[in-house]
């Protein structure tokens, strides 16, 4: 397997990819003609050189790739609006307000409503809730762990929640089919139809698996500062959150670039996740995903350097929290051994920074783009002699 490069998140009806500076939103129309939009775009990160330091990246990426993916998700529900009817009051007064500025503003607000939203539901509730307990558990630890564990809880419940809407699980198919396309690639196959319906579905640098891991980093650090004023302790909460998201972002950089074991079994947890948030897509979704791919990326020259060295891809069986069913004809023996053996090489790698969530509830996917990056590489091969041993 060899990283692309490339990231990007479902939307309604299509697929956003992105490599470097070039972005792609493909999506089809209800004509069923596939519309593409191209637009470039440069990360904070990369026109200054502070912002690209190592946890404070991932903070910005955070919020870049939610802002990106409001806009998306924008631009593709556009195509889908019914007909179009007078502005309110209010719309009208905020456009006289803030005239050609009025749509940057408004998803600035958005975006910030988004977050406030995620804090509240994620991070407060689960402290409000964890602290009932607190005259029954006289263990701090205990107290976070329980915590954490009605946060991880409340993530699960809402996304079964949302999925139950139609429109949210065909995103998650088009989540399914950006996963297979970047996977089709990744594993040296040509970009067909028929090549990428037999990818995984689950990719480590998935959204998915960045929020599994800021809600796991959010124990570790939430357990190793305690202080017993209620109010400080909440205060404390949200302004490390920046930071979870950071050490969570760079965890899931280095997992997706790395081939050590160590990793692919530390990557599971947010894999298994992922079968909550992707579905297996159909041939138009899946074509949906390789124009947009195509807008973007020189697949077939990344292609060539395999060499006709592909890797093997088995078909993925049930996973943790797998929905689709294994069917009769299904080996025991053989879905322990592929478990055991090679599930690493059909599971791994995404697009990015993935999921994040808007006021109307849909996975916000964003993207974390897979760039040459000194540590990691030392980190990773740290990581194979270790093995090796």
């Amino acid at each position: 397997m060899k990283m692309s490069g490339i990231g990007g998140q479902a939307v309604m009806e299509g697929v956003m990819m992105k490599n470097q500076d070039k972005v792609a939103i493909a999506v089809r129309k209800p004509d069923g003609e596939i519309e593409i939009k191209q637009d470039t775009f440069r990360s904070l990160t990369q026109r200054n050189k502070f912002f690209g330091i190592p946890i404070l990246r991932g903070m910005v990426t955070f919020v870049e790739s939610l802002t990106a993916g409001m806009k998306a998700l924008a631009y593709s529900s556009s195509f889908y609006e019914e007909d179009e009817v007078s502005p309110t009051k209010f719309e009208t007064a905020f456009n006289r307000i803030f005239k050609e500025k009025a749509d940057a503003v408004m998803m600035a607000l958005a975006v910030l409503f988004s977050i406030l939203l995620t804090i509240g539901l994620f991070v407060l509730v689960p402290f409000v809730g964890a602290n009932f307990l607190d005259k029954l558990i006289e263990s701090a630890v205990v107290l976070s762990i329980c915590e954490g564990a009605l946060r991880l809880a409340l993530f699960i419940v809402y996304v079964l929640l949302i999925s139950q809407m139609n429109d949210i699980k065909r995103v998650f198919m088009y989540h399914g089919a950006e996963h297979k396309t970047i996977n089709c690639i990744e594993h040296g196959y040509e970009l067909t139809v028929e090549n990428v319906r037999i990818q995984s579905k689950e990719h480590k640098r998935c959204g998915t698996s960045f929020m599994v891991y800021v809600l796991f980093f959010s124990i570790v650090f939430f357990t190793c500062i305690q202080v017993e004023n209620y109010f400080l302790k909440m205060v404390l909460r949200l302004l490390l959150i920046p930071v979870i998201a950071g050490v969570s972002y760079e965890f899931i950089r280095f997992a997706g670039k790395s081939n050590s074991k160590i990793m692919h079994i530390l990557s599971r947890p947010g894999m298994w996740v992922q079968g909550l948030t992707t579905k297996e897509p159909d041939d138009a979704m899946i074509e949906v995903a390789i124009r947009s791919v195509d807008s973007v990326f020189d697949w077939k020259t990344f292609v060539e350097g395999f060499n006709g060295q592909t890797d093997e891809v088995k078909p993925k069986r049930r996973g943790f929290l797998e929905d689709d069913p294994v069917t009769e004809e299904d080996d025991l023996d053989e879905i322990y051994e592929e478990e055991q053996a090679d599930e690493e090489m059909a599971v791994v790698t995404d697009s990015g920074g993935q999921q994040l969530f808007n006021d109307c509830g849909d996975i916000m996917p964003g993207f974390l783009e897979e760039e040459k990056d000194d540590v990691l590489d030392a980190l990773d091969r740290y990581f194979e002699r270790k093995e090796k041993k």
